[in-house]
């Protein structure tokens, strides 16, 4: 049996890595007595897969792993055992069964997320919402948007355009304010960005958000950018016609 946990990572749990998150779940699975399946060899592990690493500093509301069990367990008593042993800033939100086979795994399906791109408050000289939007219009109408993208091997100068999907200046109302996942105080002025994920061409809204002031002639000091990551998306539609939708809503995801 296999099932897709969804999670949220909050507060001050913006400071761990993925790999003490990964730690962190490791242990609530066997602190919920959850029979999880290992893999064979001498040096047995859970089996188990994340999405998608999420940077440090960075916030969530939409990050999922898949999990092997050895035996039949109701979704909903995995996501009641498993919520006793979180912690403030963490917590599991769903709940799924999904298919076994290789290309059914959470990391070989993430092909888009989507941010909440706010700023610490004070941080940052912004220009008046009007000469934003108008500079944003044109940022996205460039023929390209060229920027030095930094991998683990190598870096290159990239197009990152494309990997844009859509890019919208939004405003907090008081409620997003007051319960920023951050757990901060931000401006009112934000951006909404849903970009390419995936191993093939990842795209950090940070680069962007560089990328974008750059352009509209306003510096972004250190530390001043509150990334929210809000959900993360398989495409069941084609290269050139997409249809995300969020990984616990992948069509005939239960039933293996």
């Amino acid at each position: 049996m296999r099932v897709r946990i969804k999670f949220t990572k909050t507060g001050c749990l913006k400071f761990i890595g993925h790999l003490d998150v990964m730690r962190f779940f490791q242990k609530a699975i066997r602190r919920a007595g959850l029979p999880v399946s290992l893999s064979e060899g001498f040096s047995p592990h859970m089996l188990m897969s994340f999405a998608a690493p999420l940077g440090v500093g960075k916030t969530s509301s939409g990050e999922y792993f898949d999990l092997d069990l050895k035996e039949e367990i109701p979704e909903e008593e995995i996501l009641e055992r498993l919520n006793r042993q979180m912690v403030p800033g963490m917590h599991a939100e769903s709940c799924i069964r999904i298919g076994i086979t290789k290309a059914e795994k959470c990391m070989t399906l993430v092909n888009a997320a989507d941010y909440t791109v706010s700023f610490r408050k004070g941080s940052v000289k912004l220009p008046e919402r009007e000469v934003l939007q108008d500079k944003l219009n044109a940022f996205l109408s460039a023929p390209s948007v060229i920027v030095l993208r930094k991998t683990k091997r190598s870096e290159a100068e990239t197009d990152i355009l494309p990997w844009i999907y859509e890019m919208n200046l939004t405003e907090l109302d008081d409620q997003a304010l007051a319960e920023h996942p951050q757990g901060t105080d931000a401006e009112r002025v934000a951006f909404h960005m849903l970009l390419s994920a995936g191993s093939v061409s990842n795209l950090k809204p940070e680069l962007v958000m560089s990328a974008f002031a750059e352009f509209a002639g306003f510096e972004i000091p250190a530390f001043s950018l509150l990334i929210h990551r809000n959900d993360i998306y398989t495409n069941i539609g084609t290269a050139e016609d997409r249809k995300l939708v969020p990984l616990d809503h992948v069509p005939h995801a239960a039933g293996a």
